[in-house]
């Protein structure tokens, strides 16, 4: 009665902090993404079977590659982890929960519009982490010899953020603007497309003179700025600044044309 009297089990309406919200979000994107078939096969398996494959077959193709295989492949192997996940994933998943109306009710919640992107971001981070501990884990054991020094960890860190911000904003505005059918069809082509001819896990000067076009490219400047980093232990400026021009155009885009429902 004294509890009761005090207010202690009065209910008390209202949203969390947004802190708290943000973190929520999270988690649960992360769950969703890591559970769908699809989407851990384009977040670890597929990079996985990259790395393998072409470490093992690397002598047998004869390519000709400025160092160790596994030390030349492992970084941009790395990159397509991210343009996976940042890229390919979000927009498909963006894609079909519009077509669902799950970003509409989220709408009408406590949690702002604002929450719910930084709450995508750092679901994209999360998997973005287990990607770097299962990859790099492979990576290791097949023999990678990463650069170990300020520069190499700067640089990685800074290529791997400006490159997630890139190809999420690119996205959310593919989702944005197409059907969710046509979102899964699009994300995957383009994901095939730059995997096979976008410099990200061969470098660029292995595409001869195209290879002057590719770099210029989301996932051209994304390998160049991963293999600089954890190859020769240094910052890539110019790759830097290519993501950041991507990364500001496709926030641009997606503001412009993104549509909650």
């Amino acid at each position: 009665m004294s509890a009761a009297a005090t207010g202690t089990f009065t209910p008390r309406p209202g949203g969390a902090p947004l802190r708290r919200q943000v973190l929520a979000q999270a988690r649960m994107e992360a769950r969703l993404m890591l559970r769908n078939g699809e989407q851990l096969l384009l977040a670890v398996v597929i990079p996985v079977i990259v790395l393998v494959g072409a470490v093992l077959g690397s002598a047998r193709v004869g390519l000709d590659l400025d160092g160790r295989p596994v030390d030349v492949f492992t970084p941009g192997v790395l990159a397509l982890a991210v343009m996976s996940t940042a890229f390919t994933s979000l927009a498909i998943a963006t894609g079909f929960e519009r077509r669902y109306g799950v970003i509409k009710r989220l709408g009408s919640s406590p949690l702002p519009r604002t929450g719910l992107l930084a709450g995508k971001v750092l679901a994209l981070l999360l998997v973005e982490l287990l990607q770097l501990l299962v990859v790099g884990g492979v990576a290791l054991a097949l023999g990678w010899s990463p650069a170990a020094s300020a520069g190499a960890v700067g640089g990685a860190v800074a290529t791997a953020a400006l490159g997630t911000a890139a190809f999420a904003a690119l996205g959310l505005f593919v989702a944005g603007v197409l059907r969710a059918e046509a979102t899964l069809a699009a994300a995957n082509l383009v994901y095939l497309l730059l995997l096979a001819g976008g410099a990200v896990v061969l470098p660029a000067t292995a595409y001869g003179g195209f290879g002057e076009v590719v770099r210029w490219l989301p996932s051209g400047a994304l390998g160049g700025g991963m293999r600089t980093a954890l190859i020769d232990g240094q910052v890539a400026l110019l790759p830097l600044a290519v993501l950041a021009g991507w990364a500001a155009l496709g926030t641009v885009l997606t503001a412009r044309t993104f549509k909650w429902e």
